[in-house]
């Protein structure tokens, strides 16, 4: 399916609005009521991340140049826009979906290198499986893991990697004018929004694939029309989006529900009925093992020594 070539309104007036969202938050509503300001701050930095994902698909225009520009801001702070473009692209390669080196989104491990963690990191990495850990220390474990990997790059020559954080930088410095001479959002304040909208997008990426052994049943469908489904641009209909990447959110639940039996069966019945039944059923319980089930089976080799993967925690702009 052909993306539309005019500009994308909705997701125009989306960014508009959204932008301004963050601007009160950070400004008037804090002498108003800093819970109130917290709350709106962390809604639209969770926004924010979808509508780069959004971006690095090709929206709302089919300039990438003027698309870059929508996002230079770097309000989410903690991942360069481009290393989420790219690290994102990359996943999309659906035949590789969960192997933990092809894979950079994958929150799995290779078993070999799951069986030479310590103890205490297994401990972490196991709690960091259930919803409840992926909210609370996935976050922070993401942003760890993503700034190591990213700071061997730079060190062997990588010269993506260091341009997309030279960009970062060069993007963080209006948010850094915003707080020093505009907003009335304490710089704490605003790090406990970031954390906490990061956080919130972990309900999308916690489940959103699965080890199977057909690559197309690894992406799944969560059905609910809530408040998140928004916050998320409807990429709870993960199948739809990665079978359409360049349809533009506001056009995947009508693409579902003309299609849903295809959909179901393509993804091998992967469905939730919304994401109150993920917090039901996996809250404080682990839908998945931390090293990869199918790894050593049939198109799961896995990789040659010596490319041992960051621990499985997708990083948090994604």
């Amino acid at each position: 399916m052909q993306p539309d070539p005019r500009p994308e309104w909705p997701t125009l007036f989306l960014i508009a609005a959204c932008y301004g969202v963050w601007a009160l938050a950070t400004t008037a509503l804090w002498s108003v009521s800093p819970l109130l300001s917290l709350v709106v701050a962390t809604l639209a930095i969770t926004l924010l991340s979808s509508i780069q994902h959004e971006v690095l698909h090709g929206h709302p225009f089919r300039s990438a140049v003027l698309n870059e520009a929508l996002v230079f801001p770097a309000v989410t702070l903690l991942y360069p826009y481009r290393r989420f473009r790219d690290t994102h692209l990359q996943h999309h390669r659906d035949e590789r979906l969960t192997d933990p080196y092809d894979d950079p989104e994958s929150n799995y491990l290779d078993p070999v290198v799951w069986a030479g963690l310590s103890r205490p990191v297994q401990a972490v990495l196991r709690a960091n499986n259930t919803l409840l850990g992926r909210l609370t220390i996935g976050p922070g474990l993401g942003t760890v893991a993503f700034w190591r990997g990213d700071l061997r790059a730079i060190r062997a020559g990588d010269r993506a990697v260091r341009t997309a954080w030279v960009l970062h930088l060069l993007g963080l410095l209006p948010v850094v004018a915003w707080f020093l001479w505009v907003a009335q959002m304490p710089v704490w304040a605003y790090l406990v929004a970031v954390y906490a909208g990061h956080s919130i997008l972990k309900i999308r990426t916690f489940l959103e694939h699965r080890a199977h052994e057909k690559a197309r049943g690894r992406t799944v469908i969560v059905e609910g029309r809530g408040p998140l489904a928004f916050l998320f641009l409807n990429n709870n209909l993960h199948v739809v989006h990665h079978s359409h990447p360049a349809v533009a959110w506001y056009r995947l639940p009508a693409l579902y529900a003309a299609r849903k039996a295809h959909y179901l069966r393509k993804n091998e019945g992967y469905r939730y009925a919304s994401y109150g039944e993920v917090f039901r059923r996996h809250f404080l319980r682990a839908k998945d093992p931390v090293p990869h089930p199918l790894m050593g089976q049939a198109g799961n080799a896995p990789q040659p020594p010596g490319r041992l993967p960051d621990p499985p925690i997708r990083h948090a702009a994604e």
